[in-house]
Order: C-alpha cells, then structure tokens, then sequence
C-alpha cells in the first residue's frame, strides 16, 4: 500500500511516517518504479506501538530502544520496567509542577475582577517586576 493509504489506516500523519522512517523507526519500504513507497501490515502493526508508545509520552529514543528489545525476545524485561518506572518519575514530577502552577493561578485569580480597567488590574500589577506582591502571595 501506498503511504496515503498507510496514513489513513495507522491514524499517523504522513509526514510522522516520514520522519518514523528518517529516524529508524520503521524500516524503508520498496519503492514502485514511480518512487512511490510501499507499505505492509508488518509496518502497519509498527506503527499501532509507536502510536501506543507515542499516547504514553514516551520519547522517540525510549520507543526506538523498546523496538530493539521486541527484536530480542529472551532478554529479561527487567529493562523495559526500569525504563516504565523512569518515566512514572518525571510523570510525577511534572505533576507536582503542574500543581504548583494551579496553586499558584488560583491565589492570582482573586487579584482581579471583571469590573476594574486594565490599569487597575491586580493580576498585572502582581506580574509586575516593580509589585511588592509576589505571585504565589495569597
């Protein structure tokens, strides 16, 4: 199948399957003697894992070394776990982050109502580099 056809059945663009080939992802198909790309449901059934991978955020290089594991079927997964669980981290990680922005966005929210003009602000005038309130005062 063509790459529009491979596109339209693995939900990815045809230019992330570009780059998937540019980058090792997926092997380069044959081509027709047009230079059109060939696919096959091997790249197809690829391309599912990356998408998969790709929902959980993992990087390009993570997937890439999953895919070398798949090729390596006796080799304890114990990788594959340290790789989920160093992922879990900085998920978390950005969670807490993530957290303290709300908290954050919550306590400047209040500065400010519908009804003042731009120069009476309290949100600007907390951002200010120039304002005796600090952005995370409540």
């Amino acid at each position: 199948m063509k790459i529009s056809e491979m596109s339209k059945r693995s939900g990815c663009s045809i230019q992330a399957i570009r780059y998937y080939e540019k980058e090792g992802l997926i092997t380069a198909p044959a081509r027709t003697e047009g230079n059109f790309r060939l696919y096959g449901s091997e790249e197809i059934e690829r391309l599912s894992f990356i998408n998969n991978c790709r929902a959980l955020d993992l990087s390009l290089s993570e997937i890439k070394h999953l895919l070398e594991l798949q090729s390596l079927p006796s080799t304890p997964c114990e990788t594959v776990n340290v790789m989920i669980d160093d992922h879990l981290n900085v998920i978390e990680t950005r969670l807490a982050d993530l957290q303290k922005l709300q908290s954050s966005l919550r306590k400047l929210r209040p500065r400010c109502n519908s009804k003042r003009s731009i120069d009476q602000c309290g949100i600007l005038e907390a951002l200010s580099p120039n304002s005796n309130h600090s952005v995370s005062d409540g």
